[in-house]
């Protein structure tokens, strides 16, 4: 694990890591096709249009009409990444994709920008907070998050070089660098970053640095934490969750609504486990509103503070 003081220090917003990655694999890969809906510059699409325009199609304004190109392509052995913001990727598209993406099977990459409440002032409308939620419930469906910008990069990568419809959510607003560059990543499969008997936080996303301050603050007041970085919450990784149903105690921690999220898997391996207690953090089923990214975070206390606090009450 190369987890370093040195790395956090550095901020980078996860939709960078897409618009890098995408055009590495488009290079290398000229089956790869980016389909745009027409905000390029906000999800990072920029360079790959520049430097790869043969493999780049911009539908406009027009999502369930690019969902249905990027079925088609993938008729024809292309790789498609649907490039949008999250909101839109799950909500306008949704019946596309589960008609023509996911009901066949189709190798198509809906690749999202703005997840949760990382849109801040662009107010609710534009957080998305259900979208992981709404596309882990369709079959054949695969759902990611990456935590930081290199964790992104190479869950990208395997996205690309994996068959099946995939949903990979990103962050509008730049978020600590946890990992270094070599770090591996395997898509269904938890990065343990800490191994402890008290009691196990589970967290993905942009969350997975907040967890990662929390259970430090923990071990300082002797309370012993596993944790782990759920960065595909389909599928989930159930060996890792049942190995923390063993600890008895787990908090889970995640940008998106309580309902039917990470905290909502969890809970259903819990539950079909019969045993253990699960805790939820994430946003508290309501909408969001037009402000600042962090105090959104602190109003449905999604902070390190209330992790601490919650993992302090379970035990």
């Amino acid at each position: 694990m190369s987890l370093t003081e040195k790395a956090v220090m550095t901020k980078k917003a996860t939709r960078e890591a897409f618009g890098d990655e995408i055009v590495k694999l488009g290079k290398e890969n000229k089956n790869i096709y980016v389909v745009d809906i027409d905000i390029g510059k906000s999800c990072k699409t920029g360079e790959f249009i520049k430097q790869l325009p043969n493999q780049h199609v911009n539908v406009g304004i027009a999502e369930q009409n690019g969902a249905g190109l990027a079925a088609g392509l993938a008729t024809t052995g292309k790789i498609p990444f649907v490039s949008t913001y999250a909101v839109f990727g799950s909500l306008r598209m949704a019946e596309q994709i589960r008609q023509e993406v996911c009901y066949p099977n189709l190798n198509v990459k809906i690749a999202c920008s703005h997840g949760g409440l990382t849109p801040g002032n662009d107010g609710g409308s534009h957080q998305a907070i259900e979208d992981m939620g709404v596309l882990r419930s369709f079959p054949n469906m695969t759902v990611i998050m990456g935590s930081d910008y290199y964790s992104t990069r190479k869950l990208i990568e395997q996205a690309a070089n994996t068959y099946g419809p995939m949903y990979l959510r990103f962050t509008r607003d730049a978020v600590p660098v946890i990992y270094d560059e070599n770090e591996e990543f395997i898509i269904g499969k938890a990065k343990k970053l800490k191994n402890g008997k008290d009691i196990a936080i589970i967290a993905n996303g942009d969350t997975v640095y907040l967890a990662l301050e929390a259970a430090k603050q923990l071990e300082e007041q002797g309370i012993s934490v596993t944790l782990l970085d759920m960065h595909t919450i389909k599928p989930l990784d159930r060996e890792a969750v049942v190995e923390c149903l063993d600890i008895g105690n787990i908090v889970t921690v995640e940008d998106h609504n309580i309902l039917n999220g990470l905290g909502s898997a969890v809970c259903e391996v819990a539950a079909e486990e019969g045993r253990g207690r699960v805790k939820r953090i994430g946003v508290q089923d309501q909408f969001g509103e037009s402000a600042p990214y962090e105090k959104l975070m602190e109003i449905n206390g999604i902070t390190i503070e209330n992790i601490v606090q919650t993992a302090k009450e379970m035990l």
